[in-house]
């Protein structure tokens, strides 16, 4: 089992936004985060997350939870396997209270990765493709570039470090066939895959001896998603912060040569286009996005998605594309820096690219044609912002050589409002819930709410007022209190005057009842009279009145 001081050590490592944005794209709102809800279908982002509280709620469906229980629901883990996930993203040794301290999930790759390394040393024809390649003995070292053998060789290096053959093709460096076992990376130089926080998480690999596949990837594992991952991000972040701006490549070697020419800002996509997925990791520290792709068929439709992908985001950024069959490791080889410089700080803005790109597909020639070519980028174009829409219908029509009034966009009506998070409140729920959130956030005057006011008063949130005062703050109910803006706690100087509006009107309301009754004796209804109208009458003078059962 894994030890409950262990699991409390990893709880305070841990920050909900930075966890859940791992997963969902979140946006700031006010104090707060929001985005639509991952657990139900939903437009309208309903689903907010508490840097401050350090828990997450949904004003759709209820879920609510703190960072592990997102991991559970999210990727279907239980309890325990929900921690040892996050403690290898954090890169976090969990204890264990049976067995010692069990092997993280990344010290096998770690130890086949320097393995890897001293074989690299010994391989002439792998030195000597770097070699070709421009790549420094100092930029080996940063990446820690390797060299993987043949299959049997991993395979017996990995059994005579006693390392678990089922955990190997668990993390993706071996492979099971139907008769026998083997290395995923075979005779190729290696390049170690590291998730955010510097765990390494998986491999990619360079055939140097004429395999069919000139690069391949770890599978998808536990710890291993190549739609959630950049290669070199631990590297390049510090970077990334610094500048407001990542450049984008395809490849490996691409990343190894910027950041050897002093762009150590660059990173890679992992064989797979930019996707939906990588947007949370893209949006960290807001960064301009410079894509630097390959000027073949390839790289252009790679551009032209991850374009359309990054700008329906709302993310800034332009496209680069080398030509003459060069790349970013060529020009750096080539010592064109100078060159590769003006490129990328002269990106072709991401909306112009892919009005571009779309326009060019077709016949402007042809009458039929130049109007698919409208309705192509009029489809585009309203995925943008109203505004941006507006600013660049003028670019499209010149594109086409047509008058901008051809560019029509059909406009959301603009008194359509997003569906508020809760639903209509009287007069009267606002003041309770506020009673209880005042309570929520100054704990120290609860004591003094309680000499005059009892949960019995409250007609619509008793059970939240039960709640806060059990001090339940992870309840459901207190967690959709906390997380709603639309509620706000009362002031500590206006609580007095606040409590004497809501007693006056709850005792004259009391006094009413009492005068209609007419089941109880004329002596005990005299009296009652009296001491309702003694109560309403000392609030009118701004006294507050202790309560009595």
């Amino acid at each position: 089992m894994i030890a409950q001081d262990s699991i409390e050590a990893l709880k305070t490592r841990l920050d909900v936004v930075d966890v859940v944005s791992n997963y969902i794209e979140l946006k700031k709102a006010g104090v707060n985060y929001k985005a639509p809800c991952p657990f139900h279908d939903e437009k309208s982002p309903s689903f907010v997350v508490s840097p401050q509280k350090q828990i997450y709620h949904c004003f759709g469906c209820g879920v609510t939870g703190d960072s592990i229980r997102f991991v559970m629901e999210y990727e279907k883990l239980n309890y325990p396997e929900a921690i040892e996930k996050l403690a290898g993203d954090y890169n976090f040794s969990l204890q264990y209270t049976q067995g010692g301290q069990k092997k993280t999930d990344t010290r096998l790759m770690e130890k086949l990765n320097d393995w890897y390394k001293t074989l690299l040393d010994s391989n002439q024809t792998a030195k000597n493709y770097l070699n070709e390649r421009g790549i420094f003995e100092s930029s080996v070292e940063k990446f820690g570039i390797g060299y993987a053998p043949t299959s049997q060789q991993t395979i017996t290096y990995l059994k005579s470090h006693m390392f678990d053959i089922k955990e190997g093709i668990e993390l993706g460096v071996l492979g099971q066939g139907e008769n026998n076992i083997y290395a995923r990376f075979i005779e190729r130089i290696t390049f170690p895959i590291h998730a955010q926080n510097g765990s390494m998480v998986g491999f990619g690999g360079r055939t140097i001896t004429g395999h069919q596949a000139k690069y391949v990837n770890s599978p998808q594992t536990k710890i291993f998603n190549k739609s959630r991952l950049l290669y070199a991000y631990h590297h390049a972040k510090e970077a990334i912060y610094k500048h407001k701006e990542m450049i984008v490549t395809e490849g490996y070697l691409d990343v190894v040569m910027l950041h050897q020419a002093g762009f150590t800002n660059a990173v890679a996509t992992l064989g797979t286009a930019l996707t939906a997925e990588h947007l949370p990791l893209l949006r960290k520290g807001e960064p301009k996005i410079i894509m630097a792709y390959d000027g073949d068929n390839a790289g252009l439709n790679a551009a032209l998605k991850a374009s359309k992908l990054l700008s329906a985001a709302g993310i800034d950024g332009g496209v680069v594309i080398f030509g003459e069959g060069l790349d970013p490791a060529d020009m750096v080889k080539n010592t064109q820096l100078e060159e590769l410089n003006n490129l990328l700080r002269h990106p072709k803005p991401l909306i112009e690219f892919v009005l571009e790109q779309s326009v060019h597909t077709f016949d402007m020639n042809n009458p039929k044609s130049k109007e698919e070519a409208l309705h192509s980028g009029i489809a585009y174009l309203k995925t943008l912002t109203p505004l941006l829409q507006e600013e660049y219908r003028p670019y499209l029509a010149a594109l086409l050589n047509v008058n901008k009034a051809i560019v029509r966009l059909q406009r959301t009506p603009t008194n359509q409002q997003i569906p508020t998070l809760s639903p209509v409140l009287a007069r009267e729920d606002i003041w309770e819930l506020s009673l209880v959130k005042t309570m929520l956030e100054m704990p120290s005057i609860i004591e003094n709410i309680l000499d005059y006011l009892d949960a019995s008063q409250l007609r619509y949130h008793a059970q939240e007022f039960v709640l806060a005062l059990q001090s339940q703050t992870q309840h459901p109910m207190l967690i959709k209190l906390i997380l709603n803006d639309s509620i706000k706690a009362f002031k500590e100087e206006d609580l007095k005057n606040e409590m004497l509006f809501f007693l006056r009107k709850y005792y004259t309301q009391e006094l009413k009842k009492i005068r209609n009754f007419n089941d109880i004796p004329f002596d005990k209804k005299a009296f009652l009279i009296r001491q309702f109208t003694e109560k309403v009458n000392q609030l009118k003078r701004g006294e507050l009145v202790p309560f009595s059962n």
